[in-house]
């Protein structure tokens, strides 16, 4: 349910409804727009009387929400949420350019690849130090030793970090990280959700290989839900009857995503066709529909990654592709 406030209402009148509605064992979420000011409320609605509510003299409509998903809906919260880390932000008209190795296989490496994209102009740094793989067999990362090798490159070029947890236990390694990334495979992993909405760090969460988009912002939810509000959704192919590609990267989601929620909406164009020739083509469609920003990854020797390394590009074409995005998102501008 919302509430909508009239224009003019005072602070504290809003904190007296507010207290009200509060006594109800309601959460009570305030979105401050510059016109109008929106009450969210969380919890069992059934005992607001709406009529007594929108009698108010306050209120300018009451209404009820009809989608599962609260906290991380646009009626909830009109404006879009802005994310910030290390002193760069995403969403609200700021774009996110992440790139980086799947996986840091060495310092020298991480560090060399980290300063060639924020040359070509990335403004935050990725680098997987734990692997969610399909096969037991396959390399599984660095481990703390690889995001020992992340904060050294953040140190050496100051670009912010996003890498994945896997499991709650990981957490505490993760204090220098500036973003956690929750992966496809734990998308519904919902002690790992709880855990990090308990946390104030911004949380990249990556949509499942076959989930709605629905279930995507029931488990951006489950953060919000915890208090955590600084999340993001980022659209990485899901699973098709498709074999050309390693997924089959919708683009719909994100003017969709836009439309439901206020959180920022990512996409990466590496993982969603799993080869190199497709990430700029599908990188600039991307920030063409509206995205908040995209990931990609970058290898020095892409012949010779540990991992992924026919979706990596080179340094020379990112910054071809980082050039081009540009240059597209200066168009829509005009």
């Amino acid at each position: 349910m919302i509430a909508i406030l009239k224009h003019g209402t005072t602070p504290t009148q809003t904190a007296h409804l507010v207290d009200w509605l509060k006594g109800m064992n309601l959460d009570v979420h305030i979105s401050q727009g510059k016109e109008v000011t929106i009450l969210g409320l969380v919890g069992d609605t059934s005992r607001v009387d709406m009529e007594l509510l929108n009698s108010l003299e306050i209120v300018e409509a009451v209404k009820r929400v009809s989608e599962p998903f609260k906290q991380a809906n646009r009626k909830f919260h009109p404006q879009d949420t802005v994310v910030e880390a290390g002193g760069s932000k995403i969403g609200g008209g700021y774009f996110g350019l992440i790139a980086g190795p799947c996986s840091v296989e060495s310092e020298e490496q991480v560090v060399g690849i980290a300063q060639a994209v924020k040359e070509a102009g990335a403004n935050f740094l990725r680098g997987g130090a734990f692997k969610p793989r399909t096969s037991p067999y396959a390399f599984q990362g660095l481990g703390a030793q690889g995001i020992q090798m992340l904060v050294e490159a953040k140190r050496e070029t100051g670009l912010p970090i996003i890498t994945e947890v896997m499991s709650v236990n990981q957490l505490p390694l993760f204090e220098e990280v500036d973003i956690l990334q929750i992966g496809a495979r734990n998308m519904q992993n919902y002690d790992l959700l709880r855990e990090v909405g308990r946390l104030q760090k911004p949380v990249l969460l990556k949509r499942g290989l076959c989930a709605t988009l629905t279930e995507l912002l029931m488990s951006a939810e489950y953060i919000l839900s915890e208090g955590n509000q600084q999340v993001m959704l980022c659209e990485r192919g899901i699973r098709t009857y498709e074999t050309n590609t390693r997924n089959t990267l919708d683009l719909a989601a994100v003017p969709m995503l836009k439309e439901l929620s206020h959180l920022p909406v990512l996409v990466d164009p590496s993982h969603g066709t799993g080869l190199a020739r497709l990430v700029e083509p599908m990188a600039l469609a991307a920030a063409a529909a509206g995205a908040d920003g995209v990931m990609v990854e970058v290898h020095n020797d892409p012949p010779h990654a540990l991992c992924d390394g026919a979706q990596a590009l080179t340094p020379e074409q990112f910054a071809q592709t980082a050039r081009s995005i540009r240059r597209i998102r200066e168009a829509l501008a005009e």
